[in-house]
């Protein structure tokens, strides 16, 4: 079990490495969530499954930590996301049909 789990921890340590690049290289707010959060989580949960075949039977600590980190990292992304939307002063470029925008504009949620 030594080679697997450190194989784990390893893949998981590289793409917590490259996400943290990926947050100083991207310009853009919603790629730098987009890094942050998708690299990390996956990161995270390798490292925690390398941890736990590690571990064995005292394993279920990290598998647990890592359903709690799927579960939480997209929600606070995504409240991340829709308030710097709506924040004044946030460059953020938005390329394509922007559905968000006519939604709040409809509603009348932007607060200008």
């Amino acid at each position: 079990m030594g080679l697997a789990s450190w194989l784990f921890v390893i893949a998981g340590g590289s793409l917590v490495l490259l996400a943290g690049v990926g947050v100083l290289r991207f310009g853009d707010l919603y790629a730098r969530m987009h890094s942050a959060t998708k690299a990390t989580t996956v990161g995270f949960l390798l490292v925690c499954v390398g941890a736990s075949l590690e571990l064995g039977m005292r394993g279920w600590k990290a598998l647990l930590a890592a359903a709690f980190v799927l579960v939480t990292t997209p929600c606070a992304a995504h409240f991340v996301a829709r308030c710097s939307y709506g924040a004044k002063n946030v460059p953020v470029r938005i390329e394509g049909p922007d559905d968000l925008g006519r939604l709040v504009e409809s509603s009348g949620e932007r607060g200008e």
